[in-house]
């Protein structure tokens, strides 16, 4: 006989972690159904830290960001521990105006610098050009905040991979290895998995996983001084990223969306020397307080969408919360509250144009 709940989230990374500890403040019955276990090592969700920031070339993003950061606050006083470490961020490069403008017409503060004045106040990073300065963003604790999130998710079952789903109208079967439940809604936030998962409900998810790599430096000489270190993301086709490693002297470096495509099942987890030989080219032309040789490297699988906008959205009893295309940790507790909406038939889900810049047709849609 199927176990009966009255939702179950199927992946225990970022999205299924926030969405059931919404669900279960609003005493609904939740299971969380993780394949391994949290912030295992092939998870997207894994790693120590994140960039927090408002800078997005879309007002939308930026008023997004802006909610997510007061959710992040609130969870930091309601657990005592510190999520968000204040860091300045610097956004240069090619879009950089169009940051400028997003961020203007959000109402969200930001300083343009030129780059002599960046050397004066940081002198551990050099830019080409004039940047913006934003003095709101943080470095997220990636794996304190899945702790807490954790700790007041409900009921999280380790061990235990959803195989298939299936909706009948009334309920969702989720079918695992140890027999079958059912739930009134189901959840699917299985990052990298979610597209196969999917399928066997009859739902394409145009998700593409790619492995990404991160390396981490230490400092050349003494840590860099004055302002400290800021963030810092070159807004180009495939952006250059770096944050300080809170409570480290090391500094993480990647480049967005230039990893391989990869099966989520079979990830080689090994370094990649090319994209090392590239991290150590992007450190020593924006770093010059670092090594630009990485004194460790990890990797991280990426679930992306074609347009790198999200996938939130409900289809029958299953809601969808995929796609994130290796942004989406900062939205971590908004995310998890129009998730938990959804499923709900709550009315705090995503305003009207992103529940549409997120639907799960969009790709479908006739130009």
């Amino acid at each position: 006989m199927a176990e009966v709940r009255d939702v179950a989230v199927v992946g225990a990374g970022l999205l299924g972690l926030a969405a059931a500890r919404e669900l279960a403040a609003r005493g609904r019955d939740v299971v969380v159904l993780e394949q391994a276990e949290v912030g295992h090592a092939a998870a997207g969700s894994k790693g120590s830290c994140r960039i927090f920031r408002l800078g997005y070339p879309d007002p939308g993003y930026v008023a997004a960001a802006r909610r997510a950061g007061e959710l992040w606050r609130e969870l930091e006083a309601e657990s005592g521990r510190q999520l968000l470490w204040p860091a300045p961020q610097l956004s240069f490069g090619a879009g950089l105006s169009h940051v400028q403008r997003a961020m203007a017409a959000a109402g969200a503060p930001g300083e343009l610098v030129s780059a002599a004045a960046v050397a004066d106040r940081f002198p551990g990073i050099r830019v080409p050009g004039p940047a913006l300065l934003e003095p709101g963003s943080a470095v997220l604790a990636a794996d304190t905040a899945l702790d807490v999130l954790a700790a007041s998710a409900g009921e999280i079952r380790t061990g235990t991979r959803v195989l298939s789903l299936a909706d009948d109208g009334r309920e969702v079967t989720l079918r695992t290895p140890a027999g079958p439940i059912t739930a009134r809604t189901a959840i699917v936030t299985a990052g990298p998995w979610s597209r196969g998962l999917l399928a066997t409900l009859g739902v394409s998810v145009p998700a593409r996983p790619t492995l990404e790599q991160v390396g981490y430096l230490s400092p050349a000489a003494a840590p860099p001084a004055a302002g400290g270190m800021p963030i810092f993301i070159r807004h180009d086709d495939q952006a250059p990223y770096g944050l300080p490693v809170p409570g480290s002297p090391l500094y993480k470096i990647g480049i967005h969306r230039s990893g391989p495509v990869t099966d989520p099942d079979a990830q080689d987890q090994s370094p990649d020397p090319a994209l090392i030989t590239r991290l150590s080219e992007v450190a020593a032309s924006v770093l010059p307080g670092y090594d630009p040789t990485p004194v460790a490297t990890e990797r991280c699988c990426y679930d992306n969408t074609p347009d790198e906008d999200f996938i939130v959205d409900r289809i029958g009893n299953v809601t969808i919360g995929c796609g994130t295309s290796g942004h989406g940790f900062k939205f971590g507790p908004l995310l998890g509250q129009w998730l938990a909406a959804l499923a709900t038939g709550g009315a705090d889900g995503p305003a009207a144009p992103l529940r549409q810049r997120f639907a799960a047709d969009r790709f479908r849609r006739p130009s």
